[in-house]
């Protein structure tokens, strides 16, 4: 990390964060403590602590913030803007899900000089090279090891530092290593003798064995051996001559002319060419001119919950979090609240309450910091018709232009318009009095309120509800006759009392800001291919969307080419878990709601699926899911048209640096790998390797793992890094999920995420990825 410290030398900032600053750590109206909080030397790294003596130190890495906000952009320190002022404000925002760091130093000058600091110091991490990185890793280790601070590391540090980097190795072999590192024969390791322990401990024979089988003099590849590699193996024949120079150029340290040496081509497998994921995915490139119910759009349920569904903390922090991940759709839960303000919270329940007003000042600030593409506001409205009213005054006030309020000129009623038509645009999803065309065809003697039947999530997790009731104390269930009119039927109210289906008021001035997202009740695919318009949208549950794949899979599809859909979540899942988005995605259904806040699986794939694209929010939906007459049954798959179903062969070579996941004093990972398919119901399937006893480090398999995969378009492909364990659950260590279309076949590496989603440098597995035809 010498070059990052070098090009700081000089920064006043820097230089005051350096020596240090007392500033007050804040996380509520009451809990405000002055903290010490300085840079250390490696400028890398910041501690804190308490004035007090005896409390320990806490630290954190420039590398784990995701951003700095200044003045009063976070509810604590906008709850005591009245006795702290903007200037002296400042947050520091994590990662993942951690919570972030609300700070207000005794001068706006100190406050000025951390954010400034700060991000600089982020700027030059995001633009140091990976050999800079690993350098800055290794860093890291030392100093960490160097238990007692004199800059050189003895033979019992060494062997401690090992088992804290996760390796199990027997102490001849280490002490072997340790004395070929030891060139200045002094029984310690200076620090440029450490790097060289490292490499020798790192040494990849599994890399070594491929360079080998392409070097013509085992020393060196070519280009022409090169190029032979990029065709033979990774698949790439198109002008390999001129990639090839392109690697040697971009990968060899050394001065070689022409030919890349065994570190260079570690290099080039390191990088992002040489990644599993086709960097060409990664961009913004598909095309953004077809009508919005062509897309998966990334979704987002209870918005406003950072945890659980019945105490949670509701926050705006949460519409943040979603926004700035690539979000397109927020789910907006509104009631009535005191001094005629709508209030956001997860209703009839213990979570506590925000104000609409706040909700949508976030969304005008973020909605457009990740994505440039429509952001769609999903509003659950329990509000009076004076409250709605408030509430289209907030939206309109707030969001300016930036709210669409009339149909987009020249598009006429043909069809829902597209995300590059609608960029920087939000949408309103909610009830509308009417439709589009009474607006168009400028009526002008409008109601100043109408009535719109009360469908909502609260009154279909009540129905959840109601029916396992009724299941359970064994009384006749009455089906209800589908062809009587919809206000006929009983629909249990919360409080559990059956009544008849209430009617909601509505404000003129809140239906008038929904334009192609009007909610309405989902009455059948043969009525909505009768009478449903292009703009109205219907809500499923996720057990009402999977009940309509089993019994309809193909009449979804089709009814998805035409409208837009929502799925979210039971009411069962109080703890705000998800279900698996992938067989929403293949009936086509766009808005697949999640929560966000909750790390696991589900949001693996919605991290896998919307990573691509420029992670902009919006995945281009297959062709045969977009034709009226694609005739797609996920199902079914092997009767579509194009039907090419391919075998993906893995092999599972070695993983580098995997993390440890138990805190324990010596306890060392005993990795595996299972690689899971989620696509159609015939290509769900998961394989594992053996596992390795005790080596994090440098774990070696070998095992080759084969997929059958029946509709390639929709698949995904999940890497996961396990710690087995014989007596309980396997605990996580890391993973990563791509879309089967973006593999990169040949020799590859994968760089694994955290449980949030966050990268664990230098922590990745290398596999040998074949795709075939089926036979």
């Amino acid at each position: 990390s010498n070059n990052l410290i070098l090009g700081i030398q000089g920064d006043d900032n820097l230089g005051s964060m350096l020596v240090g600053t007392v500033m007050r750590k804040v996380k509520s109206r009451t809990w405000k403590k002055q903290r010490y909080f300085k840079l250390q030397e490696d400028c890398m790294t910041i501690w804190y602590k308490s004035k007090k003596a005896g409390k320990p130190h806490s630290t954190f890495s420039v590398g784990d913030l995701e951003g700095v906000r200044e003045g009063h952009q976070s509810e604590v320190l906008l709850s005591l803007a009245d006795e702290f002022p903007p200037d002296r404000c400042f947050t520091l925002v994590f990662r993942g899900r951690r919570g972030n760091l609300d700070l207000v130093a005794d001068s706006a000058d100190e406050a000025r000089s951390w954010v400034r600091g700060t991000r600089k110091l982020m700027e030059s991490l995001e633009s140091m090279g990976e050999r800079e990185r690993l350098d800055q890793w290794i860093g890291d280790w030392f100093k960490k090891a160097d238990k007692n601070k004199d800059g050189r590391m003895n033979f019992k540090e060494t062997q401690d530092l090992l088992r804290m980097m996760n390796v199990d190795m027997n102490e001849q072999h280490c002490h072997s290593l340790f004395t070929m590192a030891d060139r200045s024969q002094t029984g310690t390791l200076l620090d440029e003798e450490f790097v060289l322990f490292y490499k020798m401990l790192t040494k990849r024979d599994d890399v070594m064995r491929v360079f080998q089988d392409f070097s013509g003099d085992g020393q060196k590849l070519s280009a022409a051996d090169l190029e032979d590699f990029l065709r033979e193996e990774q698949l790439e024949a198109e002008d390999a001559a001129g990639h090839a120079a392109r690697i040697i150029e971009t990968y060899e340290p050394s001065d070689q002319l022409n030919a890349v040496t065994f570190d260079g081509f570690l290099m080039y497998l390191g990088s992002a060419e040489g990644s599993i994921q086709d960097p060409r995915w990664c961009g913004l490139f598909q095309d953004l001119d077809q009508p919005l119910c062509h897309y998966f759009i990334s979704s987002s349920h209870n918005t406003y919950l950072m945890e659980d569904q019945l105490r949670g903390q509701s926050s705006v922090e949460g519409y943040i979090r979603a926004l700035t991940r690539g979000c397109r759709c927020v789910e907006v839960d509104c009631w009535d609240g005191p001094n005629g303000e709508p209030i956001v919270y997860h209703g009839h329940t213990f979570t506590s309450k925000i104000l609409f007003r706040d909700v949508v000042q976030a969304v005008d600030k973020y909605a457009f910091k990740a994505s440039d593409y429509p952001v769609i506001l999903s509003i659950e409205n329990h509000c009076s018709v004076e409250q709605q009213r408030t509430m289209a005054q907030h939206l309109n006030h707030i969001l300016g232009d930036a709210l669409l309020r009339s149909p987009l000129e020249g598009k006429g009623l043909t069809g829902l318009p597209s995300p590059e038509e609608l960029k920087g645009k939000i949408l309103l999803k909610a009830k509308k009095i009417g439709g589009l065309e009474e607006r168009v065809g400028g009526l002008t003697e409008d109601p100043l309120t109408g009535e719109v039947s009360d469908e909502d999530e609260a009154a279909e997790i009540d129905n959840e509800h109601s029916h396992r009731e009724t299941f359970r104390r064994k009384t006749k269930v009455v089906y209800l006759d589908p062809c009587q009119p919809l206000t006929a039927c009983p629909v249990p109210h919360r409080g559990g009392v059956s009544m008849q289906k209430s009617k909601q008021h509505l404000s003129k001035e809140l239906s008038d800001c929904v334009v192609y997202c009007k909610s309405v009740h989902f009455s059948g695919f043969k009525h909505s291919r009768l009478h449903q318009k292009f703009y109205e949208v219907s809500s499923f549950t996720e057990s009402k969307a999977r009940k309509q794949l089993r019994d309809a899979g193909g009449e979804f599809v089709l009814h998805n080419s035409r409208q837009l859909s929502r799925v979210y979540p039971s009411g069962f899942r109080t703890d705000s878990s998800n279900f698996s988005p992938q067989e929403m995605w293949n009936a086509g259904c766009q808005i697949v709601a999640l929560n966000f806040q909750t790390a696991g699986e589900a949001m693996d794939l919605n991290d896998g699926l919307f990573r691509q694209n420029g992670g902009c929010g919006y995945i281009l939906k297959p062709s045969f899911m977009r034709q009226p007459g694609g005739g797609f049954n996920p199902e079914a798959p092997q009767n579509r048209e194009s039907y090419l179903p391919q075998v993906l062969h893995i092999q599972v070579i070695s993983g580098q640096q995997l993390p440890k996941v138990n805190i324990k004093e010596g306890s060392i990972v005993d990795p595996l790998v299972r690689v899971e398919i989620h696509g159609v119901p015939l290509d769900q399937g998961k394989q594992e390797t053996r596992y390795i006893e005790n080596n994090g480090f440098n774990p070696v398999w070998y095992d080759t793992l084969r997929f059958t995969i029946h509709t390639p378009e929709l698949a995904l492909v999940r890497f996961l890094v396990e710690d087995y364990d014989k007596t309980s659950r396997n605990d996580f260590v890391g993973q990563y999920t791509l879309p089967f279309c973006s593999l990169q076949q040949g020799y590859r590496h994968i760089h694994l995420l955290s449980r949030d989603g966050t990268r664990i440098p230098p922590a990745s597995l290398f596999v040998h990825v074949r795709i075939t035809e089926l036979a």
